[in-house]
């Protein structure tokens, strides 16, 4: 990595309040908040959730350890921040503003003169730098793809940061931008790689203050928060205190709820909304139920094959898996039918490919066809079942596919030529997706098949996605308007391999891999959007997974203390719109 700290001389170039992936930002410069932010809000008071989970760490930006997600979210910030009202746009925090070239080929920032840590110090290049090096060389292996990205960089004023980026690449800027950010000397007699439960100094709007490893943490509002007039922050930042009550598992965490021990739950569980939220202190009043609408992709939700394992490493035996699932049987017996299915991975948005492939996006493809399922230019549909847990047109359809593939039965057993059965393990870290897999257990082995599930505490369960080392698991991918870099994360084929990264079902495709760079180097929104079907498309066809369901609201139930705006972003409830914009006040 070059590096400079002799000042030069900066190029001619308009520096920014904020950053689009494509055109501009939709807030002029002088915004005087958030479209969802409510400027009036009180503050004060307290929000509580509840986790089904634990924590051993205070460190979230390394694989070790269990760190609570709000460390990241509430107690360190970037260079910049995003709107939540727009697909991917980001507008000054740390930075005050942000420069490009013509094509992206570097990047520049103007760190806020008023920016400070929590410790009344000033945040500087020299932390910008060592934050950005720190991460992509120390690091989780999320942020390495983005160091990697950087060619050089140079300090161009007391308060300006270069980076000089290699390729053209549109997202690279933005996410640089969102990049956390350390303070340097706080760091300088740890090791950074360490998993432990010693806070850090960081300039967010709140500091880490009481926990209990495994038991709770607070986060507590720093009165003294640097950002608090920025337009950006206005209505934002409400509560007092934030705080996380962690449970052995889901059903510890409803009765943590229903008893008042917290305030604020997300709800997953469409029949439980449907029928157990009648509680006392429902009824009572004390219990709001909201349904906040959004329009974010549905993401991908589903028992994941692990195509690392010759069981699943046949496309005819995962389509055979999908049709044994009995979507409209298992979603109208464990959710009231509620939900709706998840069809695709960008599902529920303009994102997600549809019909037979035309024009940019079939181009897209045509390359890769001899890689490809034979069905992806088609108007590829998932099977449907009914409201029959037999299933028997579908069940007969995968029995052709498992007999194509090798499978027979013989004396009730599926085997191959060897005289091998075809057994395999479900694991699960929740309790919460037993009734599913039960009931999808007692479909396969109407097929012939032994199934094994096998529930494990959240330690064993990430030790083994860490290691790939599972047959088939429910796992969960969360989708944004915006796809790019972290698709590489999700479905490279560097993931086959390599721990750390989100690729569950092991995908090596080339056609992955290729389209994944093209999203990210997408020119132009027409670009962007075949591209996303395209991967989309390739991804659904590849059966890679037996999909869930999922709402187009989401269900958030709150005490009836808590209160959230009016105006509602188009990602709904989201990490930038729960807690930040809510607040608190008593009837």
């Amino acid at each position: 990595m070059a590096t400079a700290f002799a000042l030069t001389s900066p190029a001619v170039a308009e520096p920014q309040h904020g950053i689009a992936m494509y055109g501009e930002p939709a807030l002029p410069p002088d915004f005087a908040h958030l479209p969802y932010a409510n400027p009036a809000a009180p503050q004060g008071g307290a929000i509580i959730y509840g986790e089904a989970s634990t924590f051993d760490s205070l460190n979230p930006f390394i694989q070790r350890g269990r760190a609570p997600w709000g460390v990241r979210a509430h107690t360190v910030e970037s260079l910049m921040g995003r709107n939540y009202d727009e697909p991917f746009a980001l507008y000054g925090l740390l930075a005050e503003s942000v420069e490009t070239g013509p094509n992206r080929e570097w990047v520049e920032f103007t760190l806020n003169p008023a920016a400070r840590f929590s410790d009344g110090s000033p945040v500087t290049v020299e932390d910008v730098v060592w934050s950005m090096q720190i991460l992509g060389e120390e690091g989780h292996g999320r942020y390495r793809a983005a160091w990697d990205g950087v060619e050089s960089w140079e300090q161009t004023g007391e308060r300006s940061v270069r980076f000089n980026l290699t390729g053209e690449n549109l997202e690279l800027p933005l996410i640089l931008a969102m990049r956390p950010i350390l303070k340097k000397g706080d760091w300088d007699d740890r090791d950074f790689t360490a998993s432990n439960l010693d806070p850090f100094v960081a300039s967010g709007p709140y500091t880490v203050g009481a926990f209990e490893p495994g038991r709770f943490i607070e986060f507590d509002r720093n009165p003294d928060y640097w950002g608090n007039e920025l337009g950006f922050n206005r209505g934002r930042h409400n509560f007092e205190t934030i705080r996380y009550e962690f449970f052995g598992n889901g059903d510890a965490a409803w009765q943590g709820f229903t008893s008042g021990e917290t305030n604020m739950r997300v709800e997953w569980d469409a029949a439980r909304w449907a029928t157990e939220y009648d509680f006392p202190r429902a009824e009572r009043g004390e219990v709001v139920l909201s349904e906040v609408p959004h329009q974010r992709p549905t993401g991908m939700e589903g028992f994941v094959m692990n195509t690392r394992r010759d069981i699943f490493a046949d496309i005819r035996v995962r389509d055979a898996m999908i049709h044994a699932f009995n979507f409209e049987w298992i979603n109208g017996r464990l959710n009231e039918g509620l939900p709706e299915r998840i069809t695709s991975y960008f599902s529920n948005s303009q994102l997600a490919f549809e019909g037979e492939a035309t024009g940019l996006e079939r181009e897209l493809l045509e390359p890769f066809a001899d890689t490809l399922p034979a069905d992806v230019f088609e108007a590829y549909a998932l099977p449907e079942g009914d409201d029959d847990v037999r299933n028997r047109r579908n069940l007969r359809t995968a029995q052709r596919l498992l007999a194509d593939a090798g499978w027979t039965l013989q004396n009730g057993a599926l085997v191959n030529e060897a005289g091998t059965p075809f057994a395999f393990e479900i694991l699960l870290g929740a309790s919460e997706n037993e009734p599913v897999a039960n009931i999808y257990a007692d479909a396969l082995g109407r097929l012939g098949m032994d199934v094994t599930i096998t529930l494990v505490d959240s330690a064993q369960y990430t030790e083994r996605l860490l290691d790939y080392d599972y047959d088939m698991v429910p796992i969960t991918w969360r989708m944004s308007l915006s796809p790019g870099t972290e698709q590489r994360l999700y479905w490279g084929s560097d993931g086959v391999t390599e721990q750390g990264s989100r690729n569950y079902m092991g995908v090596d495709s080339p056609a992955v891999d290729a389209l994944i760079e093209n999203l990210i180097d997408a020119g132009s929104e027409e670009e962007f959007l075949a591209t996303t079907r395209a991967l989309d498309r390739v991804l659904t066809t590849g059966r890679y997974v037996v999909p869930f369901w999922h709402t187009p609201v989401t269900l958030v139930a709150h005490g009836a203390e808590l209160h959230y705006p009016e105006e509602l972003p188009i990602y709904g409830y989201w990490i930038g719109f729960a807690p930040d914009v809510w607040w608190y006040e008593a009837n």
